[in-house]
């Protein structure tokens, strides 16, 4: 088993980080650039309203994918990336945000063109179903759904409930033997509460808690700039010349700023891994393409923007990033050097906040893959008893160590990586097809529409777009 686990762990190191730069890269070439031309159509298709009133927005689906991404990797793994990798990790979480931006055109587009519908006349899809329409392996998608389920269910929940509790490390009431069951036992109970109410109350709770604790957070990051402007100089030199020191970077490759900054930024911002498809193809727009540009506006505010506050607010407080400080450590000591006592407290209510939207948000995508399982919506007993059994690995994963938790997380996003973006690579036609022909409607002064088949070159009959 150790030998099985050790070659994991491998292949979180430079084939991961090859499959994201390349294939991002792969995918920015193909649809020219949207990152940068379509910023803004990106913004203003995200404020459109469906046809259907009780249909999810495309806002709607954004929060659900935000909600997931926007999490404890926006704080602490932003401050282990610094402290293990060096502050030019920031620098390459930035790259795999660029790039990881047209990753998430392509996954959202095609899962908006092989969406399901529901029998409420509603849609579902995601992954799972691109590839076993398109690609007539229904195994595949099965290793798949199973991936993804023990991804969020088990990896990514139990990190981020190890990430929440020690965020309260700093505080003198921290008692390493009962504080983490406490807070696992809490952080578990009030979760579970939330998704008996079902997806609905997903959607209600995330859309609300989402907007509100980003934007306090990118303030309190605006503030920190400007009580520390005088060191905003030295800042970005670390970042920059530490980015580039290649001769550290591949001396020590696993734990390098590049290695680091390409792991944690995929854990923020998941492009690319086929988690935000599951939320994309639930939104109703007149064309995939929409869908697409809504996704990957979503990467660039968890990372550019979140990521990023994170990033500034700890380098520009002066206090040096070192591996003793890896994880909540090191921004509270940053908040505490700019804030006083106020800014450790702060962080712990972010990383409340964040851990809960992510906890919530993973439980969408979950449900949704247990529906392809089983090939019809989970009963409502079935999914209690899931939300029961992924309420007590929350409770387990804030027992865990340190080391433990972020290395099965690692694994879990690498082999979602690893079938993905191959797929997407094979499948990306339809998406390129169909941004071509958003952009010939939006020419022609058209709200654009869309048929799979003459505008996708989509060779299978779909549920929409006919």
């Amino acid at each position: 088993m150790s030998a099985i686990y050790n070659f994991l762990l491998y292949l979180t190191g430079w084939p991961l980080a090859c499959l994201l730069f390349f294939g991002g890269l792969y995918f920015t070439i193909r649809t020219k650039l949207p990152q940068f031309r379509l910023f803004g159509e990106s913004i203003r298709v995200v404020m459109e309203k469906p046809e259907d009133e009780k249909s999810i927005s495309s806002f709607g689906a954004l929060m659900i994918s935000t909600a997931s991404r926007v999490g404890t990797g926006n704080i602490i793994g932003v401050s282990t990336a610094i402290c293990v990798g060096g502050p030019g990790a920031v620098f390459w979480m930035w790259v795999t945000a660029i790039f990881g931006g047209a990753s998430a055109f392509v996954e959202s587009t095609l899962a908006q063109v092989y969406k399901k519908k529901d029998p409420d006349g509603g849609s579902y899809g995601g992954p799972a179903y691109y590839i076993e329409a398109a690609l007539h392996s229904r195994p595949l998608a099965i290793i798949f759904c199973i991936a993804l389920i023990f991804t969020y269910g088990v990896g990514y929940n139990m990190l981020a409930s190890y990430n929440l509790q020690s965020s309260f490390s700093g505080f003198s009431f921290y008692d390493p033997k009962m504080t983490p069951l406490i807070i696992g036992c809490i952080i578990a109970l009030v979760s579970l509460y939330c998704l008996l109410g079902g997806g609905r109350r997903i959607v209600q709770i995330t859309g609300i808690l989402v907007p509100v604790m980003g934007v306090m957070y990118v303030i309190l990051a605006l503030i920190a700039l400007v009580l520390n402007i005088g060191n905003i100089p030295h800042m970005f030199g670390m970042i920059f010349a530490d980015a580039f020191d290649f001769k550290a970077i591949f001396g020590g490759f696993m734990g390098s700023c590049l290695m680091m900054g390409f792991k944690r930024g995929l854990y923020s911002n998941e492009a690319g891994i086929g988690s935000a498809p599951n939320a994309a193809a639930a939104a109703d727009v007149s064309h995939p393409a929409k869908q697409g540009l809504v996704q990957m506006l979503s990467v660039f505010i968890d990372t550019l923007l979140l990521c990023t506050a994170t990033a500034f607010m700890s380098l520009c407080s002066g206090v040096e990033p070192n591996a003793d400080l890896a994880g909540a450590p090191y921004i509270q000591a940053a908040l505490s050097q700019t804030f006083g006592s106020i800014g450790p407290v702060f962080i712990a209510v972010a990383m409340v906040l964040f851990a809960f939207t992510t906890l919530l948000g993973n439980f969408y995508y979950i449900e949704n893959c247990f529906a392809y399982l089983l090939g019809r919506k989970p009963s409502a007993m079935f999914m209690n008893g899931v939300r029961i059994f992924g309420a007590f690995l929350i409770f387990i994963g804030a027992i865990l160590s340190f080391g433990t938790a972020w290395d099965i997380a690692d694994i879990c996003q690498c082999i979602l990586a690893g079938i993905n973006i191959p797929v997407c690579i094979v499948l990306g036609s339809v998406a390129y097809k169909a941004l071509d022909n958003y952009m010939e409607q939006k020419k022609a002064g058209r709200n654009p529409v869309f048929n799979a088949k003459r505008d996708g070159g989509v060779k299978v009959d779909t549920d929409f777009w006919n």
